[in-house]
């Protein structure tokens, strides 16, 4: 069994740490209290016997088993099974690296799931064992400090991407050329960060509605509220996100395209000063072809100015098409 950590509390405080999940009902039926259960990427054959002993939803301990789900949380008879999707910052890639735990809660028990390395879950609960009274509230008490550490966990994410972004910013005007790929790498791992906290308002107001039915003591209702204001200003700031990454986006299109109207404008200016030289150079070769041929009856040729005259000629009409051609601003 992939048990990470299986403890008995009694009145809020560690009574037990039973070997197994019989261990763990017998010590519970004879002692009380709320039982909580870490598992690791459990296979199919320990998720059922896990269901077995706590009547679990099949369809929850399915989504539990294949991973990959959206945050979520679905209300069972007996239980509460909540999706969240943790997210951490690896400021070695500057990428964001999303994880997944499933949250199973009933009356005296808390089952959590985990599909990647986080040492949230483990924090939550030293801090909740230092804290007797808190814990005393039962599972609700943990699945609330749960999205707490989840949400507070966003934080140094928001943080990386705000520096990502503003980097990007300063690489729009430097002319990198690999800009463009990484606004579309980035704005990929904002849209992932929207649909890993875009659903938890939803389920903080389901929550919310069972304040009353499931008698939810006042401090945590008071405590999912502050969870609920971290929400909010984590979405407008991943909304914001996705505006400037936008922005940016388009910035970036302009610029290269600016960037290459100039690139053609200079390419235009060399090849009209490449024609006028052409031009200027074409006239005296061909009068000097002409001359050049060997012919006994041609105009002027046994004229005795008719040499100085041809070479008249032909700086003449380079001097002419030289103040023509830079007069049109091609030279």
């Amino acid at each position: 069994m992939t048990i990470i950590d299986n403890a008995v509390y009694v009145d809020g405080v560690r009574h037990a740490e039973p070997e197994s999940l019989e261990q763990t009902f017998e010590t519970m039926a004879r002692h009380g209290g709320m039982a909580w259960i870490g598992l690791y990427r459990p296979t199919a054959e320990e998720m059922a016997a896990v269901a077995a002993e706590f009547g679990l939803h099949e369809l929850a301990v399915e989504d539990a088993i294949s991973a990959h789900q959206r945050p979520k949380m679905e209300r069972y008879e007996g239980s509460l099974f909540t999706v969240l999707r943790p997210a951490r910052y690896l400021d070695s890639s500057e990428t964001v690296e999303f994880g997944e735990l499933h949250v199973f809660t009933g009356k005296n028990f808390v089952v959590t799931v985990r599909h990647a390395e986080m040492a949230g879950v483990g924090r939550v609960r030293r801090r909740m064992e230092a804290r007797p009274e808190l814990l005393r509230h039962g599972p609700e008490a943990v699945l609330y400090a749960l999205l707490d550490r989840v949400v507070d966990d966003y934080a140094p994410v928001v943080a990386g991407l705000q520096n990502d972004i503003d980097e990007i910013e300063d690489q729009l005007f430097s002319g990198d050329s690999s800009v463009s790929r990484r606004i579309y790498e980035l704005a990929r791992e904002v849209i992932q960060f929207q649909r890993a906290i875009h659903p938890l308002p939803d389920m903080m107001h389901q929550l919310k509605r069972g304040f009353g039915k499931y008698g939810v003591e006042t401090e945590l209702q008071h405590s999912l509220r502050d969870v609920e204001d971290h929400v909010e200003r984590v979405i407008s700031r991943a909304d914001s996100f996705r505006d400037l990454l936008q922005n940016a986006l388009t910035l970036d299109g302009t610029l290269t395209a600016n960037r290459q109207n100039e690139a053609s404008a200079e390419q235009n200016e060399q090849v009209k000063k490449i024609s006028s030289w052409a031009a200027i150079l074409f006239a005296p070769s061909f009068v000097a072809g002409i001359y050049g041929m060997n012919f006994d009856h041609m105009p002027e040729l046994h004229w005795a100015f008719g040499y100085p005259l041809a070479l008249v000629l032909m700086v003449a009409v380079a001097a002419l098409m030289y103040v023509v051609f830079k007069r049109k601003g091609w030279l």
